[in-house]
C-alpha cells in the first residue's frame, strides 16, 4: 500500500509577563532665538542626565540600560491666518530611551521628570529579556511542532490510516507549495513576540507579550 502525503501546518501562542520596560521621552524647547531655546534644552537634558544616573545600575537596575540622541535643532516658518509668513520659530531637541527592570520604580521615575519644563514621555514598550525570550521562543516552536503531529495523526485516523511519520519540517512557505502562506499571501513568520493591544503606547500597567510560532510539517501516513 502506498503511503499516504500529509501536510499540515502546527501553531502554538501563549502569554508572558514582561520583564522589561523601555520609556521614550524627549526634552524640547521652541522660540524665537535660537541660542536660548538650544540652551533651556541642553540645561533640561542634563537635569534628565543625572537622574538617570542615580538609579543607573545595569547588572541590577533598576534603570538597566539608556540612551540619548544628540541634540537637534531646526527651524520653521508659520504663516499668519492672513496668508503672511511670520518670523522662524526656532526648536531643540533631544530624546531619551530608557530600560527598566522595576515597574514600581519606573512609575515613580516617570512622576518625578513628567513634571519638568520641555519634557515629553512618550511610548512603553514591554518586552523580555533575551535570555528569557530565546527560552519560550523554543518552547513555543517545540509546541507548533507537536500540534502538527497532533493535526496530522487525526487526518490520517479520519481516514482509516496508522500513526504517521515526519519526513519535513520548515519555517512557514519554505515546502515549495506554499502552504505555510497566509490569506493575504506573505508567510507568518517562524516565531514572532509583541505585547497584547495595540500600538505601544503610555501605560504604566504591564502588557503580557505574546509569542507565537507556525511551522510547516509533512508527513507519510499508511
Amino acid at each position: 500500500m502506498t503511503d499516504t502525503i500529509i501536510t499540515v501546518q502546527g501553531r502554538f501562542s501563549s502569554f508572558y509577563p514582561p520583564e522589561r520596560a523601555t520609556v521614550q521621552l524627549s526634552v524640547g524647547f521652541q522660540g524665537p532665538i535660537r541660542e536660548p531655546v538650544f540652551a533651556e534644552t541642553v540645561t533640561a537634558s542634563s537635569t534628565v542626565r543625572s537622574l538617570l544616573a542615580q538609579q543607573h545600575a545595569p547588572a541590577t537596575g533598576p534603570i538597566t540600560w539608556w540612551s540619548s540622541d544628540s541634540i537637534q535643532v531646526w527651524s520653521t516658518r508659520p504663516w499668519s491666518q492672513d496668508g503672511a509668513q511670520l518670523p522662524p520659530v526656532f526648536h531643540s531637541r533631544i530624546g531619551f530611551n530608557v530600560k527598566f527592570n522595576d515597574f514600581a520604580v519606573m512609575a515613580e521615575w516617570i512622576e518625578k521628570v513628567a513634571v519638568l519644563d520641555g519634557l515629553t514621555v512618550g511610548a512603553i514598550t514591554w518586552a523580555l529579556t533575551e535570555a528569557r525570550k530565546t527560552a519560550v521562543i523554543a518552547e513555543v516552536r517545540s509546541r507548533a511542532v507537536k500540534d502538527a503531529v497532533a493535526k496530522a495523526s487525526v487526518y490520517a485516523q479520519s481516514i482509516g490510516l496508522g500513526s504517521v511519520r515526519a519526513v519535513a519540517l520548515a519555517d512557514p512557505g519554505m515546502l515549495g507549495d506554499q502552504v505555510g502562506a497566509s490569506a493575504g499571501g506573505a508567510p507568518h513568520p517562524m516565531a514572532r513576540m509583541m505585547a497584547t493591544g495595540s500600538a505601544p503606547e503610555l501605560s504604566l500597567t504591564p502588557e503580557d507579550i505574546e509569542v507565537d510560532a507556525v511551522v510547516d510539517a509533512r508527513f507519510l501516513a499508511s
